[in-house]
C-alpha cells in the first residue's frame, strides 16, 4: 500500500479534493504520465492528428449510439418501424441517428488516413510491433461493428448485403454450412440474425473494441511515438537534458492537446456539413435502397456493401475460376523463388516446394468462392506481418529511394480503384481490373522483404528536422 501524502490544512479545497483521490487512485500520476510528462517529437505534422480524430468519432458513436438504443426495437417485424419513428418522432432524433451514420463514414475515413500515416513513416517497426499489431486488430473489430450495425436498420440493402456476407462463410469446406446457421440463428437472415447482430454492436464487439484502444495508447506511451523521420527520441543515444527529458520532445499537454483542437474544430465543421445538408452523401453513407423496408423475396438489382468495405469487396469478386489459375502460377513462381533466391535449408527448401503444391492442389479442388473468402480476410491479415516484411534499412518514407514514394502513391491509387469497382456492377472489363489490383494489393506486401530493401537510401539525421512556427 502507498503512504498517503499529507497536505496543509491552509490548502485551497481544490486541492485538498485532489490529494484525497491521489492517495487512493493514481489520478495525477495518469495525468503526467500520459498528457503533461508524455514527450512527443516536436516535429508532428498534420498526418498526425488522425488519431486524436478517431478517439473523437468513437466518443461520438457510443454517445449517439446510446441515444439510438434507447428508441430502437431489435425485432425484425418493427425494426425498420423504429428507425422511422426515431427519425420522425424522437426530438432531434433525426440529428442523432444522422451523426451516428455520417459518423460510420467518418471513422473508416480517419483510421484509413491513421493507417496510411504509419505505412509511410513506417510506424510499424521496432520497437512499436505491438501498437501496429493492436491497431490492425482494432480496424478488424471496427468492421465487424460496422457490418453488424448495417443489419440494424433492417433496409432491403440492409438485408440482402447481410444475406450476401453470410453465405460467404458457407463456401468454406465441411463447417461452412454449420458455421453460417450459427451467425444467422437460422436458415435465413431474419430475427434471430437481427438480435444477434444487434447484441454483437451494442455489447461484444464495442468491449472488445475499448479494450483494444486503450492497449493501442499504453502501448505507444510506452514505447513512444514516432515521428516523420523515424528518429527515436527516447532511445538510449537519444539527446536529454539535466531531467532526463528528450531534447527533441514536447510535453503533449498542452502542446500538441492544443494542436489537436484545431484539427478537432476542422473536423467538427466538416462533420457538420454533412450531417445537415448531405447525410446520404450522395448514397455512399447511406444507400437509397435502405430507405425502403426489407423484402425477402424482391432481390435489389445491384448488392454493393457501404464504400469503407468495397476494396475488399472488390478482391473477393476478382476471385474466378479462370483466376484461379494465375493464383497457382503465383504460389509456385513464388515457391521457386524462394527455393533458388533464399538462403533457406535443405529441409526448408523440401517443406517449401511441398506446401506449394499442397496449395495448388488445394486450389483446383475447393470452389473459388471458398478462395474468394480467404482473399478478402487476408487482405486484412497480412496488415498484421507487415513489421517483419518491411526490411529497409531506414523507417520513414523521406529517406527512402525516391521511387518508393511512387510504389506507394500506386498503391494508394490501386486501393481506391478496388474501392471503386467494388461499389460498381459486375462488368468483363471491370473483374480484369479488380484482378490486377488485387494482384498488386498482395504482391506490394509479399514482395516487401525483397523490394523494400533495394535502393540506396537518402541519409537519416541524427536529430529529428524541426523547423519553429
Amino acid at each position: 500500500m502507498a503512504e498517503f501524502k499529507e497536505i496543509s490544512p491552509n490548502a485551497p479545497a481544490g486541492e485538498k479534493l485532489l490529494n484525497w483521490v491521489d492517495n487512493r487512485f493514481p489520478a495525477s500520476k495518469l495525468y503526467k504520465e500520459h498528457l503533461s510528462e508524455y514527450y512527443a517529437p516536436k516535429n508532428f505534422n498534420f498526418w498526425y492528428m488522425f488519431g486524436s480524430l478517431s478517439l473523437l468519432v468513437l466518443v461520438i458513436q457510443i454517445v449517439t449510439g446510446i441515444f439510438l438504443v434507447m428508441h430502437y426495437k431489435p425485432d425484425a417485424a418493427v425494426a425498420f418501424a423504429s428507425v422511422e419513428y426515431i427519425m420522425r418522432d424522437v426530438p432531434w432524433g433525426w440529428l442523432i441517428r444522422y451523426m451516428h451514420s455520417t459518423g460510420a463514414s467518418a471513422f473508416f475515413v480517419v483510421v484509413y488516413l491513421h493507417m496510411f500515416r504509419g505505412l509511410m513513416y513506417g510506424s510499424y517497426r521496432k520497437p512499436r510491433e505491438l501498437v501496429w499489431i493492436f491497431g490492425c486488430a482494432i480496424f478488424l473489430c471496427l468492421m465487424a461493428e460496422a457490418f453488424m450495425g448495417y443489419l440494424l436498420p433492417w433496409g432491403q440493402m440492409s438485408y440482402w448485403g447481410a444475406q450476401v456476407i453470410v453465405n460467404l462463410f458457407s463456401a468454406i469446406p465441411f463447417i461452412g454450412p454449420d458455421l453460417a446457421l450459427l451467425i444467422r440463428g437460422d436458415f435465413v437472415v431474419g430475427d434471430a440474425t437481427l438480435n444477434r447482430f444487434f447484441s454483437f454492436h451494442v455489447i461484444a464487439v464495442p468491449l472488445v473494441l475499448l479494450g483494444l484502444v486503450v492497449a493501442h495508447i499504453i502501448a505507444l506511451h510506452e514505447v513512444g511515438s514516432n515521428n516523420p523521420d523515424g528518429v527515436e527520441i527516447k532511445g538510449p543515444n537519444a539527446p536529454k537534458d539535466a531531467q532526463g527529458h528528450p531534447l527533441d520532445g514536447i510535453p503533449f499537454h498542452p502542446y500538441y492537446s492544443v494542436h489537436d483542437i484545431f484539427a478537432v474544430s476542422l473536423f467538427l465543421m466538416v462533420f457538420s456539413a454533412i450531417v445537415f445538408f448531405a447525410p446520404e452523401f450522395g448514397g455512399y453513407f447511406l444507400e437509397y435502397n435502405n430507405f425502403i423496408p426489407a423484402d425477402p423475396l424482391t432481390t435489389p438489382l445491384h448488392i454493393a456493401p457501404v464504400w469503407y468495405f468495397t476494396p475488399f469487396y472488390s478482391m473477393l469478386r476478382a476471385i474466378t475460376s479462370e483466376m484461379m489459375y494465375a493464383l497457382i502460377a503465383c504460389v509456385v513462381i513464388g515457391a521457386v523463388l524462394a527455393v533458388a533466391k533464399g538462403k533457406l535449408p535443405q529441409l526448408l527448401k523440401g517443406a517449401v516446394i511441398g506446401a506449394a503444391v499442397v496449395v495448388s492442389a488445394m486450389m483446383l479442388a475447393i470452389d473459388a468462392k471458398f478462395w474468394g473468402v480467404v482473399v478478402m480476410g487476408g487482405a486484412v491479415v497480412i496488415l498484421f506481418f507487415l513489421p517483419w516484411l518491411d526490411n529497409s534499412p531506414v523507417k520513414s518514407i523521406r529517406y527512402r529511394p525516391d521511387w518508393h514514394k511512387y510504389l506507394y502513391a500506386v498503391f494508394v491509387v490501386n486501393f481506391l480503384i478496388l474501392g471503386y469497382l467494388g461499389v460498381q456492377p459486375p462488368s468483363p472489363i471491370g473483374e480484369r481490373v479488380s484482378q490486377v489490383g488485387s494482384l498488386f494489393y498482395f504482391g506490394f506486401f509479399l514482395l516487401m522483404p525483397w523490394w523494400s530493401k533495394l535502393g540506396t537510401p537518402k541519409p537519416v539525421p541524427d536529430r529529428v528536422t524541426f523547423t519553429p512556427h
